[in-house]
């Protein structure tokens, strides 16, 4: 049964970093078809009623939860791999920022010459900042990220919070002439963005990357900046966790209290948020501050609801043919985030086949199905031969190479 076979720390992150990479593809999938802003809004960059019922379930069930979810996993693994460095004799910080400096490059790389949104760079810099506190004590750690990570994102809500207001008003057509004019130029900076992301989409391989390098190759750089103080909080909380028990120690009482407050307290307001949007047709600024800002608090206690459920469920899963095959795809997660992206680009840009242009956005749960068969079907396949995925064997031979 699988209940005797007791699980390690290691597998139960792999489960969790799998269903992670699986549930990112959810709401990357838009930014592969469409322009960057079309994450944000399913009226962006034209309206479909079709997909709403997508986006909207996409919305309540993946955004922010998956991202949240995999810092966490990655600021859990830096803990690991710092003690797989010391086992092997290297210094772990030396060894780390070698490894995170790999990474960055990885990540602009991917940037530059595959798709806009990287997450590989930002995890980079946001891992050399938590690496200075990483020999805090869990709750220390715990104590500096989530009051940070609140105090944060409720200040920006409110800063934000007039200007949906003033975007109400103008819908409603009772707004001041200043507010209109704003809005009107909002407006505008949204089809500029969206027309220079469709040049992109639709160029060939070698005109998309002089596109991209010649107009903003400052990109990853600004998208560190803009999430900074969301990832790496969650980078702190994961190395919390993995140091505090939380995959393999934490009594199931504590695990069962945590997986059902954090998906209820979370769940509800996103579900009425998500509500509220579509009935006020998915309006931008409102938008643009529910994904950023305003629903982080809900989305972390999603997150950290879904980590405590994968955690229960997973001794029971993992001799199952899903459990491995997930296990699988989170100990291959690196391989399987750029090697979707090659598949999708390919799918969706214009240097393939441009499907992008072709296909209405309620196909995008399609290639999301495909895009998980994809990812759950080759990993096992691929450690059963050599052990590690590819592009996981060669950052660890970069980071800790041989002596």
């Amino acid at each position: 049964m699988a209940e005797d076979v007791p699980p390690t720390r290691i597998d139960a992150i792999d489960f969790l970093r799998g269903v992670a990479v699986l549930g990112i593809l959810a709401i990357n999938v838009t930014g592969f078809w469409g322009p960057s802003l079309a994450t944000f809004s399913p009226a962006i960059p034209r309206a479909e009623p079709a997909a709403y019922g997508w986006f909207a379930f996409a919305f309540v069930v993946f955004e922010g939860k998956m991202r949240a979810l995999f810092s966490m996993l990655f600021g859990a693994s830096m803990v690991l791999f710092a003690q797989a460095a010391e086992r092997k004799g290297f210094d772990p910080d030396t060894a780390q920022i070698r490894r995170l400096l790999w990474l960055a490059l990885f990540g602009y790389l991917h940037f530059a010459l595959l798709w806009w949104g990287d997450i590989l760079f930002l995890y980079a810099l946001c891992g050399l900042a938590a690496l200075l506190l990483r020999r805090l004590e869990p709750r220390q750690l715990v104590l500096i990220a989530l009051p940070f990570y609140v105090l944060v994102h409720v200040i920006e809500a409110l800063l934000a919070l007039p200007g949906v207001l003033a975007e109400q008003a103008v819908l409603a057509g009772t707004a001041p002439q200043a507010d209109v004019a704003e809005q009107a130029a909002m407006m505008g900076r949204i089809a500029a963005s969206v027309a220079n992301d469709l040049a992109v989409l639709n160029a060939g391989f070698f005109d998309a990357i002089w596109l991209k390098l010649s107009n903003a190759p400052l990109q990853p750089l600004t998208t560190t900046l803009s999430t900074f103080t969301e990832t790496v909080p969650l980078m702190l909380l994961g190395m919390a966790m993995v140091r505090g028990g939380f995959f393999t120690g934490w009594p199931r009482g504590r695990l069962v209290g945590l997986a059902v407050g954090g998906i209820m307290l979370g769940g509800v307001p996103t579900l009425l948020a998500a509500q509220w949007l579509q009935g006020h047709g998915w309006p931008p600024r409102a938008m643009f501050m529910a994904i950023e800002d305003g629903m982080a608090l809900p989305h972390l206690l999603m997150a950290l609801g879904y980590a405590a459920l994968l955690v229960l469920v997973f001794p029971a899963v993992q001799r199952l043919r899903i459990g491995r095959a997930l296990a699988a795809a989170g100990r291959c997660a690196f391989s399987n985030y750029l090697g979707t992206t090659v598949l999708m680009t390919a799918l969706f840009s214009g240097w393939g086949l441009g499907l992008g242009d072709e296909l209405p956005r309620v196909w995008l749960p399609a290639f999301v199905l495909l895009g998980w068969v994809a990812m759950l079907i080759w990993p096992r396949w691929w450690l059963r031969r050599y052990g590690q995925g590819p592009l996981e064997r060669l950052w660890r031979q970069l980071a800790l190479p041989a002596r």
